[in-house]
């Protein structure tokens, strides 16, 4: 019946303006479905950027195997250069001009941030910046009681292949350092290295994005 009502009015005042016009009548179950079908991501979107993680790793792994500094050595290296705390530690693309260079964070004692980069083929300290960052004291709160520094976590992560990054997760509860390395042939895994005791996990979530990452290829 509301239907027809819908469809009446539009239709009066089509004819009473001289012009057209299109009707869109709809029932509630239709406005959920409308909702579902805007809210709905595609599953093209999902496997688009499964592909984006997958070339990403393509590109670690071929850096990995391009480096002869590990990532222990660039951190060694950027401290020794600069004093401070090192967060992070990245195989990366300098402003993707396809030269590679280790980028290490470091946090020196007056809350400065410093982004080190370091030749990957002798260890040569290349330059340094600062970089405006606002959560120093976010990083120290995570850091406080702990024992194991960044450098140790990528060498606890030696026997899993090439560690390509190492990171400081500060974030939820499980604060530990965050690691990726890569084997022969492209493969790589995440890790988790407990701040506090170097104990060396695989990321479960990680695992399970690769597994459904290769369902959707099948």
């Amino acid at each position: 019946m509301k239907r027809n009502i819908v469809i009446a009015a539009v239709t009066a005042a089509a004819l009473i303006g001289g012009g057209t016009a299109t009707a869109l009548a709809t029932t509630g179950d239709d406005e959920g479905s409308a909702r579902q079908a805007a809210t709905t991501r595609p599953a093209g979107d999902d496997a688009r950027d499964d592909q984006d993680d997958a070339d990403d790793r393509d590109d670690d792994a071929g850096r990995a195997a391009s480096t002869g500094i590990s990532a222990p050595e660039a951190i060694a290296a950027a401290l020794k250069h600069t004093s401070g705390t090192a967060v992070s530690a990245e195989l990366d693309d300098e402003d993707d001009g396809g030269k590679v260079v280790w980028k290490v964070d470091v946090l020196s004692g007056d809350s400065t941030w410093h982004s080190v980069s370091v030749d990957p083929s002798n260890g040569k300290v290349l330059g340094a910046q600062g970089d405006d960052e606002d959560d120093a004291a976010q990083v120290r709160a995570a850091l406080k009681g702990s024992s194991v520094t960044a450098e140790e976590a990528a060498r606890a992560l030696a026997g899993k292949g090439v560690v390509t990054s190492v990171d400081l997760d500060e974030d939820g509860k499980g604060k530990s350092w965050e690691a990726e390395t890569h084997k022969s042939g492209g493969a790589g895994q995440d890790w988790k290295v407990d701040l506090k005791t170097g104990k060396v996990t695989a990321d479960r979530a990680d695992a399970q994005d690769d597994d459904d990452a290769d369902d959707d290829q099948d």
